[in-house]
């Protein structure tokens, strides 16, 4: 999100994919900068971030203003009619408040994927929309909730798999989940959920990851049919070229 190249690549090959599809955004990076900007340090707690009232503001503006109606436009100009929601919006993705256990998240929200209003996004794809979601969703008590954007993406991913068979890709910065960060070329081209927790031992995997790859394997064991991390060059119409696959 904050490398308009990588940007730019990634929503090309994004428009150019046929059928159905959904994009899910963060911009932690463009809101920690905005935050650090009016003299709040971001807080982050194994790659989730802590949301208080303050930081709620922020990255709303920043999720569902700047950023989610960034990309819709950008989209547009490539002829992919998209649509900007947030889990508020026609009640898609309700969520509750994260319980205070270990750690105080403040204003995060957990999903129930069986409350996500499946069939209303599905009615908003059968129009030709391609809906854009910013990583928030509701309490249904008048709040806006933070929400990992890899957690509403494996949720959306299950709810849509009643009626589609769903290919999920996570696409970031990198080429996929490296072995070693600073070389490219180090690419794990499969990752079992034993092979992930012993990468976490490892400290191979960590911080952001982490919540990335939880998130991945609760899809598949809920009926995701594929799942990939890649970067943003690296999927097109038909098939992918590089890449992470995360199997069981």
């Amino acid at each position: 999100m904050d490398n308009p190249s990588l940007l730019q690549s990634m929503l090309d090959s994004f428009a150019s994919i046929n059928g159905s599809k959904i994009l899910i955004h963060g911009g932690g990076k463009i809101a920690n900068v905005l935050m650090k900007q009016l003299g709040i340090e971001p807080k982050m707690v194994d790659g989730r971030r802590i949301t208080d009232e303050k930081t709620l503001e922020i990255v709303t503006q920043v999720y569902a203003g700047l950023i989610n109606k960034g990309l819709v436009s950008q989209l547009q100009s490539r002829k992919c009619n998209a649509i900007g929601l947030t889990g508020a919006d026609a009640n898609t993705i309700p969520a509750v408040k994260r319980p205070v256990k270990e750690v105080d998240y403040g204003f995060v929200g957990d999903i129930d994927t069986s409350l996500i209003n499946a069939k209303t996004i599905q009615g908003l794809i059968e129009l030709g929309l391609v809906p854009v979601f910013a990583p928030l969703t509701h309490d249904s008590k008048g709040s806006m909730l933070n929400t990992n954007a890899d957690t509403i993406s494996s949720s959306l991913a299950i709810a849509m798999a009643k009626f589609y068979r769903v290919k999920l890709i996570y696409c970031f910065e990198k080429n996929g989940v490296l072995s070693n960060p600073d070389d490219e070329s180090s690419v794990i081209e499969k990752i079992t959920e034993n092979a992930f927790a012993d990468y976490k031992a490892q400290g191979v995997i960590h911080s952001g990851m982490i919540p990335k790859l939880d998130n991945a394997y609760a899809a598949l064991k809920a009926g995701v049919s594929e799942i990939v991390i890649c970067g943003p060059g690296a999927f097109s119409t038909t098939d992918f070229i590089s890449g992470t696959s995360i199997q069981l």
